[in-house]
């Protein structure tokens, strides 16, 4: 078996990948949970959301077959967990608590916020055009750029300050927002079929 390793693919499935997880959109957040439930273990956090990656390459569609749910359900689904988060952001409001916070790594860090479900739905999409390896390089590529901007948060919020912070939350917050309705808007159709 040979590896059809090819550099325009790995480019284009971790742009992709990098535009879907939009880490440095997910800042506010990560600081807000950091702040609310006490430190993130970033090496943790990047592990788990890369193991659940490349797991979802590899069996997704069977998953979601075998539980009878659709990508297009599974994308749907996703909007609004997007939505909400969006609606927090761009609101000020709290939705989502966590009576005994035990810590911010696996949920909602890991899973929904980096392999969340536009993530696990764009690497079905791209499995579809690319080979395996180079969406797995993709994969590592925007794995360790997540593990620096969840290690340099405290960082990160030092230079942006709490007003700077404030804007950053809204304006990503609609952009979140405009990324839900596309999502939504692209998979509404196909549950209907």
């Amino acid at each position: 078996m040979s590896l059809h390793l090819d550099v325009r693919e790995i480019v284009t499935a971790t742009m992709v990948l990098f535009a879907v997880i939009d880490i440095l959109g997910s800042v506010p957040i990560i600081i807000g949970l950091r702040n609310k439930m006490g430190r993130i273990q970033s090496g943790k956090a990047s592990i788990v959301a890369a193991c659940l990656m490349v797991a979802f390459l590899f069996l997704g569609e069977e998953i979601l077959n075998l539980i009878g749910i659709d990508v297009n359900s599974f994308a749907v689904a996703g909007a609004f967990v997007i939505f909400f988060l969006a609606i927090e952001m761009v609101l000020g409001i709290t939705l989502y608590k966590d009576e005994e916070p035990e810590g911010a790594t696996v949920v909602p860090i890991a899973f929904p916020l980096i392999a969340g479900a536009g993530t696990l739905t764009s690497l079905l999409s791209l499995r579809a055009e690319y080979y395996v390896e180079n969406i797995i390089v993709a994969i590592v590529l925007n794995i360790i750029f997540v593990y620096l901007v969840l290690k340099s948060s405290a960082r990160i919020e030092k230079v942006l300050g709490k007003n700077g912070l404030s804007v950053i939350r809204k304006v990503f917050g609609v952009i979140l927002l405009a990324i839900a309705v596309k999502l939504f808007a692209a998979n509404i159709n196909g549950l209907f079929q």
